[in-house]
């Protein structure tokens, strides 16, 4: 479903003494199901972007286009009388596959990104309503293609608009991240000999080969954090061979390791493992990262990344969002619409916080 207009905004509105008019009870819920419904499938986030654009300026916002790869582009916005806002409010518009549109019942919204991380747009957008109306002024930024290599981050880092904090969205079940784990994607190819399979002594086996490298692998201990937790592993594809009777003479293996620590020592040891039996290439190196933390919040550790590392121009991070990040990308993706009442809630403490 793409809009072709921008839908009705319910909002209530306040008007200052300047007649500035600032919007102070937007609907976050008819907000999420809006963006749920746009399709913004990594590499198609234009629709939803445009959408956006649209939106905050209707709410009185200065928007910028920040042009990432083809029609595809990140969505910075300001409030108009404050030329760098100390405070931006972030997140990503992208999701992953398929498309699922939104339904709601009594308690929760339900679709692809409703809180991965449409409904943490949402949640952002209120609180910066929220902010402006009682004198405390925070930018917006939602960037493109955080679910595949986090360009649209890399693109915005590159353009700084000079805030001291960066409060990231993701779903955190409304808590306060301490601290979350890098990612460190490796792939591991082996190379053959091709020969009929009844005389394999006439060729030399690739697959062979991986598996041992990976067997060598999954024998390696792995750095442990105390604060964090341990690093793991994931070997997510294995790909390689022609047919059955064919001694094959390609393998290649792509694994996902979650990190707590710095990654050097931990990529030396993969490549002594694997030794001559295969090559090792770092496609992904994403390093952990620890942020600030707001007293009276609940805390947390994240086992997964986002694009914080990308964005260390934008000032001084915290993590914490709305939802569950063991429903996103599932089926039966969804978010509580209390836990997005509360993020709204809890995003006006950390901005009033940071800027007291």
């Amino acid at each position: 479903m793409r809009y072709t207009e921008t839908p009705p905004i319910r909002v209530a509105f306040l008007f200052s003494r300047d007649r500035s008019c600032y919007a102070v009870a937007m609907d976050p819920v008819a907000l999420t199901r809006q963006l749920i419904d746009i399709e913004s499938i990594t590499g198609t986030e234009g629709a939803v972007a445009t959408f956006l654009a649209g939106y905050v300026e209707e709410l009185g916002y200065v928007v910028e286009h920040m042009p990432v790869e083809g029609e595809r582009f990140n969505l910075y916005a300001k409030p108009a009388h404050v030329d760098q806002p100390a405070l931006v409010f972030s997140t990503h518009m992208d999701t992953v596959p398929p498309f699922l549109p939104s339904h709601e019942d009594a308690d929760n919204i339900y679709g692809r990104g409703a809180c991965d991380a449409k409904g943490i747009i949402a949640a952002q957008i209120a609180a910066c309503e929220r902010l402006r109306s009682s004198g405390v002024f925070a930018g917006l930024l939602f960037v493109v293609g955080e679910e595949r290599d986090s360009l649209g981050a890399a693109v915005a880092n590159r353009n700084p608009r000079g805030s001291r904090f960066l409060v990231n969205g993701e779903p955190t079940d409304n808590r306060i991240a301490v601290a979350s784990k890098g990612a460190l994607r490796v792939e591991v190819t082996a190379r053959g000999r091709m020969a009929h399979s009844a005389y394999p002594e006439l060729g030399e086996s690739a697959i062979d080969k991986l598996l041992d490298a990976l067997q060598a692998l999954r024998a390696m201990p792995l750095p442990r954090n105390r604060e964090i937790g341990p690093s793991t592993v994931n070997i997510g594809i294995i790909e390689g061979g022609r047919a059955t009777n064919v001694i094959p003479d390609f393998a290649k293996a792509q694994l996902l390791y979650r990190l707590v620590a710095p990654s050097r020592e931990l990529r030396a040891e993969i490549v002594s493992a694997v030794g001559s039996l295969a090559e090792v290439q770092f496609v992904l190196d994403i390093p952990y990262m620890r942020f600030l933390t707001v007293p009276g919040i609940p805390t947390m550790t994240a086992s997964f990344t986002s694009d914080v590392p990308q964005l260390s121009e934008w000032g001084k991070p915290v993590l914490l969002g709305p939802g569950s990040i063991l429903v996103a990308h599932t089926d039966q993706e969804f978010i509580s619409k209390a836990e997005l009442t509360k993020a709204v809630d809890l995003y006006v403490q950390i901005g009033t916080f940071l800027l007291s």
